[in-house]
């Protein structure tokens, strides 16, 4: 039999705690040889040279460093990565890809509970639920308030998802739940057979806009989609609709949001921003019919653990010769975050 090859977990130590109680630990200790010094939060320490020289594999999350080839070099036997996390671009080289070591991530795993935090934000705003819940500090003996911010109701909702992403895949499928619902979808990558499979129709964003009660932002963070949604785009959204954005800040032009928000006609559910947090004086902290969470959609506490299983199954998979479930491969970062 094979010795087990050395592992090492790179990690800051609240992610690992969260990440890695005994169970998973003990799973981890059955496939690999995690050695007297399972964890590390830095790689430079000096007493880790020797351990690094050995080790084959690293599993990693939030807090890993940036793997340039200084770094790789004092790991010359390295050959996989396994990222309890979503996005890889954080620690991701071109060394890395060109010394041909494997590396998957969890994004699909954190990808549920966005899109579960974002269905339960789109039937809330079907009802104007948050916004009337900050009208309701002011008007507090006269319910009429509720008929000033536009129909209620998730019966006929017209949903635009913008970005047919693993988190919009999801969305798309979890509003069917929604009676007599239309789902309109924009993204120029998309197969429009797998959106209609989903239960969406692919639509270009100048349709899909100012056709929805709702939108929600799925898009990934690239050069080319920042502030895709801009003045222009907010504009041309209905009266009383709802922004959603649970993906990246950069992806809604702050300013604009600010200067449209401000008039009333459009509502906002932000879970993301551009900067974050928001300066101070932000008028976005101040209008009723703006909802600012802080950052809270994705995989937090022990729903973390949802991204180490994942990780440890495509472990177990590397280590018995099968497909991996999660691989992410170079080309794949200029559609995805």
């Amino acid at each position: 039999m094979s010795p087990k090859p050395k592992t090492l977990l790179v990690m800051n130590s609240g992610t690992y705690a969260d990440q890695f109680d005994s169970t998973r630990l003990q799973r981890l200790a059955g496939l690999v040889d995690l050695g007297e010094q399972p964890w590390t939060d830095s790689l430079d320490s000096p007493e880790l040279a020797g351990r690094l020289a050995d080790v084959e594999i690293l599993l990693t999350s939030w807090g890993v460093p940036l793997l340039a080839s200084e770094m790789l070099d004092r790991m010359p036997k390295l050959r996989a990565i396994f990222h309890c996390a979503g996005t890889v671009r954080s620690f991701v080289t071109d060394e890395l890809w060109e010394r041909g070591i494997l590396v998957t991530n969890g994004a699909d795993a954190n990808a549920i509970p966005v899109a579960e935090f974002t269905f339960a934000s789109i039937v809330l705003a079907g009802k104007k639920a948050h916004v009337l819940a900050n009208d309701a500090r002011i008007h507090r003996d006269d319910w009429s308030y509720s008929s000033r911010r536009g129909e209620l109701g998730n019966i006929g909702r017209v949903i635009g998802v913008i970005g047919f992403s693993r988190i919009g895949r999801r969305v798309v499928q979890l509003v069917q739940q929604l009676q007599d619902v239309t789902c309109l979808v924009s993204d120029p990558h998309a197969d429009p057979f797998a959106v209609q499979a989903a239960g969406g129709r692919l639509v270009p964003l100048k349709e899909l806009l100012p056709a929805s009660d709702i939108v929600t932002v799925h898009a990934p963070a690239l050069p080319e989609t920042r502030h895709m949604i801009g003045s222009a785009e907010l504009r041309a959204m209905k009266d009383h609709a709802t922004l959603i954005n649970t993906a990246r800040g950069s992806l809604v032009d702050t300013t604009a949001l600010e200067v449209e928000c401000a008039t009333g006609r459009i509502h906002a559910l932000l879970d993301v921003t551009e900067p974050e947090p928001l300066p101070a004086d932000s008028v976005l902290y101040d209008l009723p019919n703006v909802i600012i969470t802080p950052h809270i959609a994705g995989s937090l506490g022990t729903e973390t653990r949802r991204m180490s299983d994942a990780a440890l199954d495509d472990l177990e998979r590397y280590l018995t010769g099968q497909e991996l479930l999660a691989q992410v491969v170079h080309d794949d970062l200029s559609l995805s975050a």
